[in-house]
């Protein structure tokens, strides 16, 4: 009799087929005419799997931001599907996307900007699980968020400051522990590591690999060296389009679109060490 063991695939958390997005050009606008509408997406094909992270990269313009408010519909999509934990999400209402918000996040690339200046950091990271009633009251929230806290590693001293008495590295850790206090099955990173310095940008990498074996992972970044060291696959996006996608390694020894090879060229790579996230 045969031993063989059979495994189901691994089905994505996130699956977008032939997505498009057109928004008002507002600067087209005329005087008590509707504004003109650009098309910002062009049938963009992507997938995610639990444990999975995925790199989207390309110039500022390229859609990189606009595609992560769509994935989390935060957009409502023009054209194509949008499924999430296998539920067609493309067009549902809020009062159905409501209870799935818990499970979608985001980490900001601005997370001065995006932290309550006049709230505690506790407090910060306690709001997702109050909002999303996972606590039975703000004692217990507090007290999940310490725990979260020391997860990014940031001692409980940190819970009682204001985002304004924290660097830019460790706001960004606030962020991550905010996005990830409901237990998300998606996470969307935004140029989280934009403007950090190297060392900072480890630490924050390293946090992501941790957490990605629990979450599905989007990283949007510029930084290609960055998006090596951390993505598994990688997509490639000029005006609304992915270009190019696969393997990361793949990609970058061997890209096939021109523009590929021209973002490549245009910013130098340095030598890569698979050292470099754990070594700081």
């Amino acid at each position: 009799m045969s031993t063989m063991r059979h495994t189901d695939p691994v089905l994505p958390v996130l699956e977008a087929r032939g997505l498009r997005l057109h928004l008002a050009d507002r600067a087209g606008a005329r005087w008590f005419r509707k504004a003109p509408r650009l098309e910002i997406l062009r049938g963009i094909d992507l997938s995610v799997a639990q444990g999975e992270t995925i790199g989207v990269v390309g110039e500022s313009g390229s859609g990189k931001t606009t595609l992560g408010r769509t994935l989390l519909r935060l957009y409502e999509p023009t054209d194509g599907s949008l499924r999430f934990e296998g539920q067609d999400i493309t067009h549902a209402r809020e009062e159905r996307l409501r209870p799935m918000r818990a499970r979608m996040q985001c980490i900001f690339q601005d997370p001065l900007s995006s932290l309550n200046p006049r709230h505690r950091i506790e407090d910060i990271v306690a709001q997702p699980l109050l909002s999303f009633g996972l606590v039975r009251d703000r004692s217990e929230a507090r007290g999940r968020a310490r725990q979260l806290l020391e997860r990014v590693q940031l001692s409980q001293s940190f819970a009682l400051r204001y985002p304004h008495e924290l660097s830019g590295g460790q706001r960004q850790r606030v962020g991550i522990a905010r996005a990830i206090a409901a237990s998300p099955k998606l996470v969307i990173a935004d140029e989280i590591v934009s403007g950090l310095d190297v060392s900072t940008q480890a630490q924050i990498l390293m946090l992501l690999r941790e957490i990605r074996a629990e979450t599905a992972l989007v990283f949007i970044s510029h930084d290609l060296s960055v998006v090596r060291a951390l993505c598994d696959r990688v997509l490639v996006m000029h005006r609304g389009v992915v270009v190019e996608q696969g393997a990361t390694d793949a990609v970058f020894a061997r890209p096939e679109h021109d523009y590929t090879r021209d973002l490549l060229a245009s910013i130098p790579l340095p030598e890569r060490d698979p050292n470099w996230i754990g070594s700081a």
